[in-house]
């Protein structure tokens, strides 16, 4: 009798990671767009969504190149000082890749992408440990908006739910999530049947680079500030 396929073990050390190598490629990625586009823009994000970030970056992929990832790893690409950058002025916003923030390049004029990363925002559900953005509260009665096949569902997430005459009902006043508080597992999953959205996936442009100037766009900002960090 042939062995079972189920059963066989699978070496984890042979599993492939991001090292050296992967990180060198990055870096001379980075260096071949500082040659190609006019300019770098610095940007950072609120909720990310991949999705939605690959849409936006494919209505720029003409004309633009995106990286995400290590910020360290981007610093390296472009020099984390006047010393080692690598064309004059990429240090500024080599120190201002910190957090969730992402580099562009693009050779669009510099009205078109502020107007793009401006203007661009899109809604999802909320993903377990986000804030949340209003208090919902469901009352004592029917929730029509569900069929009894969802009841069992219903009372595993904590909401206290009976089935009446086939009705999903509520036997008392339900708090589902705190506008400043942390959304739990069960709220986040409840939120999503409700089909309330709390989350709103932004980027925000912090500054724009290229050979002829540099230029902040997140208020307060001032050159001191880079040379001081």
């Amino acid at each position: 009798m042939p062995k079972s396929k189920r059963n066989r073990p699978v070496t984890l050390s042979k599993t492939k990671k991001k090292g050296r190598e992967h990180k060198e490629n990055v870096v001379n990625s980075i260096r071949d767009a500082v040659e190609k586009y006019d300019s770098a823009y610095v940007f950072t994000f609120e909720n990310m969504r991949n999705l939605k970030f690959k849409e936006f970056r494919d209505r720029l992929k003409s004309s633009s190149r995106f990286f995400l990832g290590s910020n360290k790893v981007m610093q390296v690409a472009l020099g984390r000082s006047v010393a080692d950058e690598i064309r004059s002025g990429l240090h500024k916003i080599s120190k201002l890749l910190r957090g969730d923030s992402g580099l562009c390049f693009t050779s669009l004029p510099k009205r078109h992408p502020k107007r793009l990363f401006n203007e661009y925002e899109d809604y999802d559900f909320a993903r377990t440990g986000s804030t949340a953005t209003e208090t919902v509260e469901l009352k004592e009665g029917p929730l029509d908006q569900f069929t009894h096949e969802m009841e069992p569902f219903l009372r595993k997430q904590g909401m206290p739910v009976r089935l009446n005459k086939g009705v999903v009902e509520l036997v008392s006043d339900f708090v589902v999530c705190e506008e400043g508080k942390p959304i739990s597992p069960e709220s986040s999953r409840i939120l999503r049947l409700l089909g309330i959205k709390m989350a709103t996936f932004k980027l925000h442009l912090i500054c724009r680079w290229s050979s002829e100037d540099f230029e902040f766009y997140r208020e307060g900002l001032e050159d001191s500030d880079i040379e001081s960090s």
